[in-house]
Parts: C-alpha cells; structure tokens; sequence
C-alpha cells in the first residue's frame, strides 16, 4: 500500500471525510482526487469544492447522479419489491454500488491506483463499497481508514482538524447531530447514541422529512401512478423521469405521514444494529407496484418472485449488486415485468396508503370468471369437485393411516 501513487476519495466536505483527506496525504504522501455526488440527499453540494481547492486537490469531481441512481439501481430493485428481512427498504444499501461504480471510473479517468471510503470497520458500507469495487476492478486498493487509524472518536477527529487546520463547522464543533445519519433519492437513515439502546424510543425531534401520522394532513390525498413495464412512469397522468417521480413521491409521503421506520436488523459483519429510517416516497411506490402486479402477474410468476425476492434482498444488502447471482436474477425479473404496465390509484392518510383500484390492458383478473353472479358458464362450479378430490387423495391416504 506505500506504493500508491493517486487514490480517488469518496468525499463529503464534512469533519470525517475532511480528516481522511488530510491523512491520506499524510500517511501515504499522495495525490488525492476527491468526488462528491449528488445522489437526492437534499443537501449543498458545492461547498465540497472550496474545502477541496483549500485542501490542495487539483481534480475534484462533483456529480448529479440523481437520474442515473433513480433509473439504473432504484427501479431495478423496486421491480423486484425487494425488502430485507420483512422490513427494510434498502435505502442506503442500493446507493453503495452507483457510488463504488464511479469510484472506480473515475481511478480509471485519472489514472489513480487506488480509491478511499468513510465507511466504519463495524458496518455494512465498508463491504458494499468494496465489494462492488472489486467486482468492476480486481486490481484495484482500497483504503479504509476506519480500519488504520487511531482517531477512534469525535474528539480526536476534531483535535486533528484543529492540529493541521482544516476548517470545522460549528455544527460538528457543538457535536452534531445525535445520530449517524445517511440520506438520498430514496431514504434518510438514522443510528446511534440515543438509539443504541434498542428499547428507547426515537425521539420526536430525530424524524427530519416526515410528519408524525397525528401530525399529517387532515384530509386524505388520492393520487394515481402510471407504470410502463414495472416502471413508475407518470403521476396524476403527468409524465415524470425517474427522479422526478421520487421527489414527487416522497412529498406526498412526507406530508401524510407515511414512511417512518424502526428495525433492528442483522448486519452483514455479524452484529446486529438499530436503525431508523424514513423512505416516504419508496413505501408508496412498493404498495403500487405490488397491485398493479397483482392483476398482470401469473400466479406462479408472482409466487415465484416472491420467493425469491428475499435472497435478492439480501444480495444488495450485502454488497453483491455486480455479483453474478444478482444479475441473474435481474434478467428473470426484469423478464416478469414485460406486462406490468396500468395504472393504480391510492390513497394516503396518516401514516397509512390504501389501494383502491387498479387497472391494465394486459390484466388477468377476468370479471366473467371472477363473478358471484351467473357467469354463463364461463366457469363450470362441478369442476371443483374433482379437483378437490384429487388434492385429498394424498391427505385422505395419510388419514387412514393415522387412524389405523
């Protein structure tokens, strides 16, 4: 590792990524190239380049990858109504691998023999961020300094800033925030100190995008969304791009209430950890997606997907997007969504999003069969008896058996 020469760093501007820039420097006497993407987090970007400049970087990349995040990971997932275990959204986990892409494009564009990340040595991140690094580019290095240093605490990230006078917001000086938090497109994340104890309750003044359901609007708000191929498309039968349809989402959730969450769950390293999160906009679409499947999906095809999803799931969360396993399973269900186009009509209040009707021309759901009423035939109710029987047999043979 002494021997590398430019190492592209994935770079926030804040205290942590700041302290990691400077060591770099530091500790392995190189080029640093910082990037810095916009991923829907919400937040300034721009103030990454002066602390880059002040810093001495020469090649500083600043992204909009909004579209990119939105179109070629989110949707892709959502197609699959991917959860990890029965829960969990998947905010966080599905921005690592656009991330961990560009990093290595952008070694690759500046000719850089290594990539740096902020991600601590006791979560997930550091596994999806290398993980996917490695899969794009086996001969890459990486470096975590989570996992070298000794700055081990807040304290000492900030007695190092002051030591070689790097610029600190009075935000991080006062503490910061009590939590670790992550945002973009889809979610915002929150962990640590008060919600470590997993029997606390999260605090009413931690939620930063949603109201409280009691809090929400009064009144019910109804909207459609338009799929194309499993993809939202258009809401309230206005085209929308990708991100657009998210930013569109999440207010609407936000303002009803709808999306708060907490879980603990089963990090990859072993551990298990408390987390909150907010994805607004990602619970309503899951809901929509899930109906309008529901008239336009085989009955097999959608069992199918649903065993599978699971394992999905867990593959993202994971770290393996670029494994081959994913992608497979990608084609298969990007193979199931070739029908899934209508639309869905919801209504959100409270904290709560109902489906109150859907519609397709490729549906499957077949009023004439369907009905209570006289069907003309269509289905001939005698049928059922032999069916049935033969689905006992086996239970009837077993029967006996016991009795005897």
């Amino acid at each position: 590792m002494k021997s590398i020469k430019k190492v592209v760093l994935a770079y926030s501007g804040g205290l942590d990524t700041s302290v990691i820039l400077k060591w770099l420097q530091e500790k392995y006497d190189c080029e640093v190239v910082t990037f810095t993407a916009d991923i829907g987090q919400g937040e300034e970007i721009e103030p990454a380049r002066e602390k880059a400049k002040q810093a001495g970087i020469k090649e500083i990349y600043i992204e909009n990858l909004e579209e990119d995040f939105a179109k070629n990971y989110i949707f892709p997932m959502f197609r699959a109504n991917a959860i990890y275990e029965g829960e969990y959204l998947l905010g966080t986990s599905i921005a690592r691998p656009l991330i961990a892409k560009r990093l290595i494009e952008i070694a690759a564009e500046t000719g850089a023999d290594a990539i740096a990340h902020g991600a601590t040595g006791k979560g997930n991140d550091q596994v999806r961020f290398e993980l996917n690094a490695y899969a794009l580019n086996p001969d890459i290095k990486v470096i975590a300094p989570w996992r070298e240093w000794d700055l081990l605490s807040r304290e000492k990230l900030l007695n190092f800033a002051e030591k070689h006078g790097i610029p600190v917001d009075m935000k991080h000086k006062n503490g910061g925030s009590p939590y670790s938090m992550d945002a973009n497109l889809l979610h915002i994340s929150y962990e640590g100190r008060h919600l470590e104890n997993p029997s606390n309750p999260p605090e009413d003044s931690m939620w930063r995008w949603t109201k409280s359901p009691e809090a929400a609007n009064d009144e019910a708000e109804s909207l459609s969304i338009s799929f194309e191929n499993g993809d939202p498309v258009a809401i309230n039968n206005e085209t929308m791009k990708p991100h657009e349809v998210f930013n569109y989402l999440n207010q609407v959730g936000s303002r009803n209430g709808i999306g708060r969450l907490d879980l603990v769950e089963n990090r990859f390293v072993g551990m298990k950890s408390r987390g909150c999160y907010e994805t607004p906009g990602g619970t309503i679409l899951l809901k929509a997606h899930r109906a309008i499947e529901s008239i336009t999906l085989d009955r097999e095809v959608a069992h199918l997907k649903d065993e599978l999803m699971p394992r999905y799931a867990k593959l993202i969360y994971n770290g393996f997007w670029f494994a081959p396993e994913r992608e497979a399973l990608q084609t298969l269900i990007d193979h199931t969504q070739k029908n899934v186009t209508g639309e869905v009509n919801l209504v959100c209040y409270k904290g709560s999003v109902q489906v109150v009707g859907r519609s397709s021309p490729h549906s499957l759901f077949d009023e004439n069969i369907a009905t209570f009423e006289d069907d003309g035939g269509s289905y001939n109710q005698y049928d059922a008896e032999g069916f049935i029987k033969l689905n006992a047999l086996r239970l009837k043979t077993l029967g006996r058996n016991k009795k005897d």
